[in-house]
């Protein structure tokens, strides 16, 4: 039976998103994985916007819930860092010990792209923290995202690819997420 990946990420905010999911989809099928992925399903309106946001929590969750892991997305989106609905997913799977990978298609790690926030206007303090001139420390630990999502994945075993995609195929680059595709299948394939 094939091991089942849920595909975490911001794509299901793409005008393409339909296009992105099923060419991970397709992929994930390729290596002989079957892929769980956010916006497979139909779910039937709510009464209110809230008790629809409920309806497609619970759904995403017991869609992880049925996976073996998640591939993650963490490509910074509307900001410096990852969709927080993707890191919430990674949390979730990390909290329940399955197989993670992440990866991101920026090369910046996350104390660059922080230190980008600040126009490079971060100094170091008299207690050797880095910080931005609103005075709050930058975390600088060498790391693609905050320390809690990479270290997350690598304590557990997993593994992150980083991959500089051209700004225009910032969220559709599948460069990095075959490399995770490539180091699932060399481990649990």
């Amino acid at each position: 039976m094939a091991l089942k990946f849920y595909l975490a990420g911001p794509e299901v905010f793409l005008p393409n998103a339909r296009d992105m999911l099923d060419a991970k989809a397709a992929m994930t099928r390729a290596y002989g994985f079957e892929p769980i992925c956010p916006g497979d399903v139909t779910i039937e309106p709510a009464p209110t916007l809230h008790e629809f946001g409920l309806k497609i929590s619970a759904v995403d969750e017991d869609m992880m819930n049925r996976a073996d892991g998640v591939i993650a997305n963490l490509t910074p989106f509307r900001g410096i860092a990852a969709d927080v609905g993707t890191a919430f997913e990674l949390g979730y799977m990390c909290a329940q010990g399955k197989i993670v990978s992440a990866y991101t298609n920026v090369a910046e790690n996350h104390f660059q792209r922080t230190s980008g926030f600040y126009n490079g206007e971060v100094r170091e303090t008299a207690d050797g923290r880095k910080r931005g001139p609103d005075g709050m420390s930058l975390e600088n630990f060498d790391m693609i995202e905050n320390l809690m999502l990479h270290g997350g994945v690598e304590r557990r075993g997993g593994f992150i690819a980083t991959h500089a995609a051209s700004p225009e195929a910032l969220y559709t680059d599948l460069t990095a997420f075959e490399a995770c595709l490539k180091w699932v299948a060399s481990r649990h394939g």
